[in-house]
């Protein structure tokens, strides 16, 4: 005990259970994985878990629309089939999370959008500039998970008003496709 309590304030608490025993191993000591996490649990000693990724999904908060793409992901022409979803990055300095839209025929970013929280705001804007690129859009499918930005009704609303069909996959399933 005294050894596993060296080794956890040592590494400033971010050693779990994993971690304290193979140094243990590695000095010498013969012990069973799971009487090192025993005795770690009896001493209170957690070790630091990973924070979680972010998910966008709140469960229903809006409307959610059916799933006409249905895994089919292939387009025959340019702006037939868009796709989206917020992807988080974690860097030293704090989180930063990407909205981009992405062509399933080219396979091209037609817009994004880089921000610090993953808002409403951060979606209009990527709207916004997939909309000045490209003016008329009556037809297109629009693809995304069920994230609760994608069902809120401003964003609905601003695909309506440009013609476009909105289409989600089931929950939890990410919608941009890498061929």
């Amino acid at each position: 005990m005294k050894e596993i309590t060296s080794i956890f304030t040592e590494h400033k608490g971010r050693y779990g259970v994993r971690r304290v025993h193979h140094e243990l191993i590695n000095r010498g000591y013969k012990v069973n994985h799971k009487r090192v996490q025993r005795l770690m649990h009896n001493m209170g000693l957690f070790g630091k878990r990973p924070k979680e990724k972010y998910h966008s999904y709140k469960g229903n908060v809006g409307k959610v629309a059916n799933n006409i793409i249905n895994r089919d992901f292939k387009a025959t022409a340019p702006l037939q089939k868009w796709t989206t979803d917020v992807s988080q990055f974690n860097f030293s300095w704090g989180k930063c999370y990407l909205s981009p839209i992405l062509d399933m025929y080219t396979n091209e970013i037609i817009s994004y959008d880089l921000s610090l929280h993953p808002n409403l705001n951060q979606i209009c804007n990527m709207l916004d500039k997939a909309y000045a690129k490209f003016p008329v859009l009556k037809g297109l499918i629009f693809h995304s998970d069920q994230g609760w930005q994608y069902q809120h009704q401003q964003y609905i609303d601003s695909l309506k008003e440009h013609g476009i069909i909105q289409s989600m996959s089931r929950k939890g399933n990410c919608s941009i496709i890498a061929s």
